[in-house]
């Protein structure tokens, strides 16, 4: 399994498609490998950078499903589609543990191009489509050149975070692991003088797909006020892995990119950590582009093959307090979430919470 593209539903997805040209240096796309229906009810832009693919949907008529979803829900994700080896397979261990199949199996071919696909409905509005190709040439042109930034292309998918009502979260887990094979792997849990969160991340069974799942634990957490602003369950966040932060960061930043900020205590008490795994000049770099970092201290391996993970989070894209970016680089391998750098950024959306109104200091 793999993350074949992400499904957005936005108001206007000419609009959006520039964004992610110009903020983030995706590429428009003339043509995707995948066949897009209601085009006379719903406008469809695609973009890409690298390997990763998002479909950004808005309504031409009021009979869209992308104008049902927006009567509903903020602006966000509204499908996750998931490449599979088997769909028939996929779908049938899906619908024979109770999932709702919305779209039965359907075929495409163009060319040497042949995919198979269904859609099954997953939690809250979220749906998966499940797509089987029989190639992975995606055949594609460009129609709007994309900004300075493009000279940083992401190489993957990281994680994809979904947030769950209280209580909901080990009904979410049992769902993911009984209808899609997905694994449990890291849990979290988050506190902190104000809220609270739980966090469970779960694994396709071949580990190229992490869905960390996030549940509240507190009245006022951050979980909370996104389930409260989206009006039920949903996609907070997509980590897009790069090869290089620092370099894509100064790009983003001077395109106009907003990011959380960053306390500066934060950057002298890392110089004050054993084995920072970073030069001096990389050490200035992060603190002035408010990079968070995490590796394993008890490595022995010395400083340049300590496993890192460098992070840093958008504001929310679309206005309102719900979904946001995170952007990532892995260093050595380096595998997990690192749990220092998800606290701070608990604490990062809690101030932002306190500057909203809907958090007490």
């Amino acid at each position: 399994m793999n993350i074949d593209h992400i499904h957005f539903y936005v108001e206007d997805a000419k609009a959006w498609r520039d964004w992610f040209v110009s903020h983030l240096g995706f590429q428009a796309v003339a043509d995707y490998a995948f066949p897009l229906k209601g085009s006379f009810h719903t406008c469809t832009e695609v973009v890409k950078s690298g390997p990763v693919y998002f479909l950004l949907s808005s309504p031409i008529l009021p009979i869209s499903p992308v104008a049902e979803f927006l009567c509903r829900h903020p602006p966000g994700v509204a499908d996750i589609a998931f490449g599979v080896e088997d769909v028939e397979a996929t779908i049938a261990l899906a619908e024979g543990h109770g999932a709702k199949v919305l779209q039965t199996i359907e075929q495409y071919q163009q060319g040497n191009l042949y995919i198979k696909w269904g859609k099954i409905a997953a939690w809250g509005s979220l749906t998966h489509t499940l797509i089987e190709r029989a190639t992975d040439d995606f055949t594609v042109s460009p129609t709007v050149k994309s900004s300075a930034t493009s000279a940083t292309t992401f190489t993957a998918i990281d994680h994809i975070v979904l947030n769950v009502a209280a209580g909901d979260l080990e009904r979410a887990v049992a769902w993911y692991e009984s209808v899609l094979d997905f694994q449990p792997q890291q849990t979290f849990k988050i506190k902190t003088d104000r809220s609270a969160l739980y966090s469970q991340v779960m694994v396709s069974r071949n580990g190229c797909v992490q869905l960390p799942i996030n549940e509240p634990a507190s009245a006022n957490s951050q979980i909370q006020e996104f389930l409260d602003v989206n009006h039920g369950p949903g996609i907070q966040h997509i980590a897009l892995q790069t090869g290089n932060i620092i370099n894509a960061i100064a790009q983003f930043r001077a395109a106009g990119l907003s990011l959380l900020s960053v306390p500066k205590s934060y950057y002298s008490h890392l110089q004050q950590r054993k084995g920072l795994p970073l030069s001096a000049q990389e050490t200035r770099a992060i603190a002035q582009l408010e990079i968070l970092v995490d590796w394993n201290q008890q490595s022995n391996l010395g400083n340049m093959h300590v496993p890192l993970l460098l992070q840093i989070f958008t504001q929310p894209i679309f206005g309102q307090p719900t979904f946001f970016f995170e952007l990532i680089e892995r260093r050595s391998q380096a595998q997990g979430f690192g749990e220092g750098n998800f606290r701070t950024l608990f604490e990062a959306i809690e101030r932002e919470q306190i500057k909203r109104g809907s958090m007490k200091d």
